[in-house]
């Protein structure tokens, strides 16, 4: 089963995708934020094109497990995209940001200043640590 992570930030939504029984993520990108309808219609054309079964969409947790603002916004978004009949599944995102800005410092300076390039970044190491669970 074919898997695309999102990494939900205010401005960018970063992409990965994977296979269900593989351990490996693949970057695909980052979608600037242009408000929920177009995000919706922009999301449903990566699901489409990757072919994708299953959205694994990270909720931003405070260190205390509680939700965090952001994490409203996440909720808005992925009722959104269930309403739209897609398969969402929520996992915490706590500490992926921090794994893609490691993975990043191996990159190259222009890779690294990229914008959206951590977002994407953080969408692979998400969807890495959903499909190494049991």
């Amino acid at each position: 089963m074919k898997v695309l992570a999102l990494d939900v930030g205010e401005a960018r939504i970063g992409l990965a995708v994977g296979e269900v029984g593989r351990p490996w993520a693949f970057g695909r990108g980052y979608l600037v934020r242009r408000g929920l309808e177009e995000d919706l219609r922009a999301l449903k054309g990566v699901v489409e094109r990757e072919g994708a079964q299953r959205l694994v969409v990270g909720l931003p947790l405070r260190t205390d497990g509680h939700p965090s603002a952001q994490a409203e916004r996440v909720l808005r978004l992925v009722e959104a995209l269930r309403r739209e009949g897609l398969q969402v599944e929520l996992v915490d995102e706590r500490y992926t940001t921090q794994l893609g800005q490691r993975r990043l410092r191996e990159a190259p300076r222009r890779v690294r200043r990229e914008k959206g390039r951590l977002d994407e970044a953080a969408a692979v190491a998400l969807l890495e640590s959903y499909l190494a669970r049991p």
